[in-house]
């Protein structure tokens, strides 16, 4: 599981596959009575907008870190694992990576709190929407899902803040000793 795990976070071919299928599987799920080739195409949309969002932000990211996508996804798995790079030019690399997933999670943290508040507004409406027609059985689970969602999104982002800092520290420390 974590050489597929891996690869997937490598490959932007990968992830574009995963989505194109995760896409048109919820889509056969929700519009039954819909073609199919409307499910592969809904599939290929939801993959098209993620894997340009993605290659957009990982060049960006790559520029202000002064490296390739592909060094960059090695730099991150290296991050996730605590991983100091023994090389100079790499360590010089890896702060410049950390510093800047620090600066945009400071910059996130402003909006999160509205972001989460839109998410249980959109939940409670489609609550509000659910007991007025009659049916709850999909805004149940769709709220579940929503909350679900944003308790994963506080904790990946706590677990990311908690490596970028503890990744920051030992860089520093690093740095010191050369010095």
């Amino acid at each position: 599981m974590g050489a597929f795990k891996d690869w997937l976070d490598r490959s932007l071919a990968g992830q574009a596959t995963l989505v194109f299928l995760l896409g048109t599987g919820i889509t056969a799920l929700f519009r039954r009575d819909e073609h199919p080739v409307y499910w592969v195409a809904q599939g290929g949309l939801y993959a098209a907008v993620v894997v340009t969002v993605l290659a957009v932000q990982r060049r960006k990211v790559g520029r202000a870190v002064g490296t390739d996508p592909r060094a960059l996804a090695e730099l991150n798995r290296k991050i996730r694992h605590r991983e100091v790079p023994s090389e100079p030019e790499e360590q010089a690399t890896m702060r410049r990576l950390v510093t800047e997933q620090l600066r945009q999670m400071e910059r996130g943290e402003r909006w999160l709190p509205y972001w989460l508040g839109f998410m249980g507004l959109v939940a409670v409406g489609m609550l509000v929407l659910g007991a007025a027609t009659g049916s709850l059985g999909f805004p149940l689970v769709f709220t579940v899902g929503v909350i679900c969602f944003c308790f994963w999104v506080l904790w990946m982002r706590r677990r990311s803040a908690d490596h970028c800092r503890s990744m920051h520290a030992a860089l520093h420390g690093q740095e010191e000793r050369v010095s």
